[in-house]
């Protein structure tokens, strides 16, 4: 028996993600920011809205091709409520059809108030807080819900729907801000229920800016939005405390938009930053910033999206105008004008997908050199720095690929200990892994450290000859891996490395 390295085609058509391309009359971006507000003290207010405000006009206007009437700005005091719905309402749902570009930005406080029509398993709804917003004898009065964002979403299907929330809106924080929360921390994205008291438990769910809330998974993979929020559930988004106060800006949106300025988070140096790419680079520089502060225990920004989405480019790769180089395949749903760009080689494309740069924690090598040719037999070897459930695909550069682990045959699935390698096939397969087809492919390893249930993406039982959608199956797995970890006490990103390793059949 062998392993076939083979070539097929099977690329997805993907949702545009509202990024890249030249601005069409009807694209709208619906910017807001608030510092201030009309019914709170100055010590609850944010510094870094307005400077957030100036960098996403810069970034839609420029690198993401918006024409500058096309962007609607609500800053402090214009962003009360009335205005924000009404805007909502005639600039962005009116003002476009199915096929264009729609970009909501909300820079401010988060919060939450009581759910008023039992769709929260908490009690809670998750809420923006508008300049208006005033705080009740038990609650919050005037903010924008959760329920309130699922209505707009709903009435903007068709478009390619950019959400970016730099806010946070967890209720009950750790036991070590709890108590601080409510009389306000300094550069803290959130604010606490009027009645709020310090909480028992360590941590606590809150929301992950999906299609509305962690409870309907399912909505965010039925639609086109791409939906990217500061922090995860249980955490504080934050100003950016290290800078002076004129020159703060939220710690996500800074990362968010130097991600799609210049090269900085091309992980795979391959001239395309992709959605993953983006993702995994707000989130390194979120937890630098995390790091240097005392009082910022864990930061890990959210994205959600269909999972094909991950690979296709957050910024377009060419000038408007331009043809796209043959390495490029432009990306577009239902006939409408390409949004966004994929790599078009497969095997190049796994860098974009997963996001990650290969840091050498996860190897894998071969018996043979890495140039074979076609019935050469050879075995593979990985080893791990760190402990975890090992998922080895072999990919190939027209878009197949081959599940090599966990697999029908192996005896013995069980996680990689640190440093231990594991060769395959091993003495109970019985057969030997055998070069075939001809041209570049890669084994890509992925070692998950975190209990995941991945069984519906990269079953146990898979077999060795089941062909699959290189793109598709990685893009499953690594979407799965994107959430943040809540099955403990240490809420956090699920940990993850990955390695690769290119090889050619001759």
């Amino acid at each position: 028996m062998s392993v076939d390295i083979r070539a097929w085609s099977l690329l997805l058509p993907l949702v545009g993600l509202g990024m890249g391309s030249p601005a069409l009359a009807a694209d709208r971006a619906l910017l807001i920011g608030i510092g201030s507000y009309h019914n709170l003290p100055p010590k609850l207010f944010l510094h870094g809205p307005k400077n957030d405000l100036v960098a996403m006009e810069g970034l839609l206007a420029g690198i993401l091709g918006f024409d500058r009437s096309a962007i609607r700005v609500l800053k402090d005091g214009q962003a009360t409520r009335a205005t924000i719905l009404s805007s909502v309402e005639e600039w962005l749902i009116a003002g476009t059809e199915p096929g264009d570009r729609a970009y909501l930005y909300y820079s401010g406080h988060g919060l939450q108030v009581a759910d008023i029509d039992g769709d929260e398993a908490d009690g809670l709804d998750e809420a923006l807080a508008p300049f208006d917003v005033v705080a009740g004898t038990k609650d919050w009065d005037g903010a924008v819900t959760d329920d309130d964002l699922d209505a707009i979403l709903d009435r903007l299907k068709g478009r390619a729907v950019t959400l970016v929330i730099d806010a946070c809106h967890s209720d009950t924080i750790s036991r070590s801000l709890s108590g601080e929360v409510s009389a306000g921390i300094d550069g803290a994205r959130f604010l606490a229920r009027p009645e709020a008291k310090p909480v028992e438990q360590a941590l606590t769910r809150g929301l992950r800016i999906d299609l509305g809330v962690v409870d309907k998974p399912g909505r965010a993979k039925e639609s086109g939005i791409a939906a990217w929020s500061a922090s995860a559930p249980y955490q504080v988004a934050w100003d950016d405390v290290r800078l002076p106060i004129e020159r703060r800006h939220g710690v996500f949106t800074e990362a968010y938009v130097a991600g799609q300025v210049g090269a900085s988070a091309d992980a795979n140096a391959n001239g395309l930053t992709s959605n993953a790419e983006l993702f995994e680079y707000v989130a390194a520089q979120s937890a630098a910033f995390c790091a240097s502060q005392q009082k910022c225990e864990t930061l890990d920004p959210q994205f959600e999206t269909k999972a094909q989405n991950l690979g296709a480019s957050a910024v377009v790769p060419v000038q408007a105008g331009t043809e796209a180089p043959a390495r490029y395949q432009p990306v577009a749903a239902d006939g409408a004008a390409p949004t966004s760009y994929q790599v078009a080689n497969a095997v190049d494309a796994v860098g974009d997908i997963v996001g990650k740069a290969d840091a050498g924690d996860v190897r894998i090598s071969i018996d043979r050199p890495t140039t074979m040719k076609a019935g050469d037999v050879f075995k593979l070897t990985v080893a791990s720095k760190v402990a975890g459930s090992l998922i080895l695909l072999d990919v190939g550069a027209n878009g197949a690929a081959t599940q090599i682990f966990p697999n029908e045959f192996a005896q013995k699935i069980t996680p990689l200990a640190a440093n231990v390698p594991l060769t395959l096939p091993d003495e109970y397969y019985g057969f030997d892994f055998e070069a075939s087809g001809e041209g570049e492919s890669a084994f890509v390893a992925l070692v998950v450290s975190d209990a995941v249930d991945l069984a519906d993406v990269a079953p146990k039982t898979r077999g060795l000859k089941i062909e699959l959608s290189a793109r598709e199956t990685l893009s499953e797995i690594v979407s799965r891996l994107q959430q943040a970890w809540t099955d403990d006490l240490d809420k956090r990103g699920i940990r993850w490395s990955v390695g690769t390793l290119r090889y050619h059949v001759e």
